[in-house]
């Protein structure tokens, strides 16, 4: 049997790790408050997003498995993004002849900040395979000039 040097950094890394696990779906994630999403209220469903600049516009991607493309509601003000929508349940099954139950139905909302130099007034939206794309074109000012510098 192998020794092994005790220090107290690990075991409150390996504390933590475990707090985080146990209240991770009570916590806001500091990913979320670094990208200035909103809270949502309690019991909603929080679909994941992916927000990345791609040629001269900002583009929002929302995994929306199981959701009707008419029942998505898509918000665009100056300074924010809100999707809305339902998952609904296909049948229904009495709860005791189930042997594992996982997946979410019910309401969902996301709301995210949008960047100042977008033009949200020309954003479009496509749905396909339970992924929702909005497009945001930047501002023309917005867009950055490329300037070579010379290192002297």
């Amino acid at each position: 049997m192998a020794l092994v040097k005790w220090t107290p950094i690990r075991e409150l890394e390996d504390m933590r790790r475990d707090l985080d696990k146990l209240f991770g779906d009570f916590i806001e994630p500091a990913a979320r408050r670094r990208f200035g999403i909103k809270p949502q209220e309690p019991g909603m469903i929080v679909p994941n997003i992916d927000v990345f600049e791609r040629k001269g516009e900002v583009v929002v991607k929302v995994d929306l498995p199981g959701v009707e493309k008419d029942n998505i509601d898509i918000t665009i003000t100056k300074e924010s993004l809100t999707i809305k929508g339902e998952m609904k349940k296909e049948e229904e099954v009495r709860q005791e002849d189930y042997y594992t139950l996982e997946r979410c139905y019910g309401s969902l909302s996301r709301s995210i900040s949008l960047p100042p130099d977008v033009d949200s007034s020309k954003a479009k939206a496509s749905f396909k395979n339970g992924v929702l794309e909005v497009v945001f074109p930047k501002k023309e000012e917005a867009k950055q000039a490329e300037i070579k510098l010379t290192v002297s």
